[in-house]
């Protein structure tokens, strides 16, 4: 098992990485209360939610569960009431525990909840994709959908403790392995280049589920993602650049309707739109756009959207959480391993780009 901490001050957290880790030796610490409520979804709850009751159970708590249905198009306010009504109907107090044991649709809901509750109540992290494990777990950002803009309503949550337990991957579909993949590419096209040449090692064992790989993989992408959030916990400035792609693919998200693409799929896609930006503005080359595109296809993700009309496109981009003064900042790369915040691009070229990767059909 390999431990990172978010440094937050007194508000400092673990992450703990590894396989078949032991939750109630590893939550008993960090569950503060006599109350915990479990919430997951219709997917996880068959697989692991009896391991989790036990475990909190063995730590002499009370726990209740809420099984929410799955998907991302269920992660709006109406669901979010379940959650609501769930620890309101057995009375839970400000001093209980809402454990998300899910994805990130799950961790945001449950966060969100959590944060407000009472006006705050404690969170705990245990995420089963590798998309949650190595993004939406780590950094306290929750909240739902709008069917305007995706993830506009929220609240900043950080958990208690984190459990990514690669063990429970094996589970996991191959389209959902790969879309955590586009995350962590991610952390190696903002800012390490030396991890962009280490997933180009390992690109394959990472497709078929090398625990170990993984585990590699999970471990310095949060080591990425720590580092950043405790230097800017509420994106003010340099934690906007984990959203390399990610306006381009809330758009693709949102146009099509949250679920058609996964959240993975549509940022890699994302990711590739603002390498080609950074193309046509001179910043990376005809080689690096080359090299962007290939690792992303080696992950078994997408490069080209559907067909989306434009004003549609930049209808759904104008509402992007980046948008600051009426104007809207994009992460671009000034090149492989060093993203850059910006205001400063040109919109013909960011329309070519956007067009260049969609179907043509």
């Amino acid at each position: 098992m390999q431990t990172l901490h978010v440094e937050l001050g007194d508000r400092r957290y673990p992450i703990f990485i590894g396989s078949d880790l032991n939750p109630q030796e590893l939550l008993e610490p960090y569950i503060k209360g006599r109350q915990v409520m479990i919430v997951t979804n219709t997917t996880v709850a068959p697989l692991y939610l009896d391991r989790y009751v036990r475990a909190v159970e063995a730590l002499g708590k009370t726990v209740e569960t809420c099984i929410l249905p799955d998907g991302e198009k269920y992660k709006n306010i109406e669901h979010l009431t379940h959650i609501f009504d769930a620890l309101l109907k057995v009375g839970f107090n400000r001093d209980c525990t809402v454990l998300a044991l899910g994805g990130g649709v799950i961790g945001d809901m449950a966060g969100f909840a959590s944060a407000s509750f009472q006006r705050g109540v404690y969170f705990v992290q245990v995420p089963t994709t590798l998309l949650s494990q190595v993004d939406s777990s780590v950094g306290g950002k929750t909240g739902i959908n709008h069917p305007l803009g995706k993830n506009m309503i929220g609240a900043f949550q950080q958990p208690q403790v984190v459990l990514a337990d690669m063990s429970q991957l094996k589970t996991l579909p191959p389209r959902e392995l790969s879309a955590g993949l586009a995350e962590v590419i991610k952390y190696a096209l903002l800012g390490d280049i030396e991890f962009l040449a280490w997933l180009e090692e390992h690109m394959d064992g990472l497709v078929a589920g090398d625990e170990k790989l993984l585990a590699e993989a999970v471990y310095k992408s949060c080591a990425h993602k720590a580092r950043i959030v405790a230097n800017d916990e509420k994106e003010q400035g340099e934690r906007a650049l984990l959203n390399l792609g990610h306006t381009f693919g809330h758009a693709i998200e949102s146009y099509l309707g949250y679920g058609e693409w996964l959240h993975g799929e549509a940022v890699a896609t994302g990711m590739v739109m603002a390498t080609d930006l950074s193309h046509r503005m001179g910043w990376v080359s005809e080689a690096d756009l080359e090299r962007t595109k290939n690792i992303i296809s080696r992950a078994q993700l997408p490069i080209i959207c559907p067909k989306i009309p434009l004003d549609d496109f930049l209808g759904f981009m104008s509402h992007d959480k980046k948008v600051l003064n009426g104007q809207l900042r994009l992460v671009l790369m000034k090149q492989l391993g060093q993203a850059i915040i910006t205001k400063e691009f040109d919109v013909e070229l960011m329309k070519q780009a956007i067009l260049a990767n969609q179907d043509i059909v």
